[in-house]
């Protein structure tokens, strides 16, 4: 990646996270319906669909309880509605309540699978810098959604604009996506590049 920054240097402009929502299956995981209470309620299925725009909602407080059904679900996303009950010590209905209400609010975004890069076939991870043009953003955001690879884009503050983190099979790969795909987006001034040695999920450690 040596060469990338004097790749692309147009103008000095300024610049300016699958699966349904949670419920029982028969195997006990979150899926698509679950018992909202210690009774049967077939097919009752938590209300807002992965995915839902929520506005914009005004944050809630959320409680000790809240915050350790968060960190559960951040572990396990598969977790049976009944399991999350027993280990935060309240009711299934009360359980079932509050993620569907953890839902609704837009805390809870989806449910995804944590995934190995390297044992998936994405030998090479980046994180890459870019600096854009004043006010194109949106636009940018959009070009960057359709990269293969990308997992994370982020609109930040400092001496650059948007932080993308990439996943690609090999560094050869990693190139031609930034030096071809990327530095071919009109509103893309720059780039850096800052290849990934190793990398920690704290996802299942992470306390709230």
């Amino acid at each position: 990646m040596a060469d990338e920054q004097m790749a692309v240097d147009r103008s000095r402009v300024p610049s300016d996270t699958t699966g349904g929502v949670p419920g029982e299956t028969p195997d006990g995981a979150l899926g698509g319906a679950l018992d909202a209470s210690d009774g049967e309620v077939p097919g009752e299925a938590l209300s807002a669909p992965i995915g839902a725009p929520t506005g914009a909602l005004p944050a809630r407080p959320l409680d000790a309880i809240d915050r350790d059904i968060l960190r559960l679900l951040q572990t396990d996303g598969r977790a049976s509605v009944r399991s999350v009950a027993e280990r935060v010590h309240v009711s299934r209905a009360n359980a079932y309540a509050r993620i569907n209400r953890l839902i609704d609010d837009g805390v809870i975004r989806g449910f995804s699978a944590r995934v190995n890069h390297e044992r998936a076939g994405h030998g090479a991870s980046a994180y890459i810098t870019l600096k854009i043009v004043q006010n194109s953003w949106r636009t940018v955001r959009e070009q960057l959604r359709a990269l293969p690879g990308a997992t994370h884009i982020a609109l930040v503050s400092g001496d650059f604009d948007v932080l993308l983190l990439v996943h690609t099979p090999d560094n050869r790969t990693l190139r031609e996506l930034v030096l071809t795909r990327l530095q071919s987006i009109p509103e893309v001034l720059s780039t850096r590049t800052l290849l990934v040695f190793e990398e920690t999920d704290l996802n299942t450690d992470h306390r709230l």
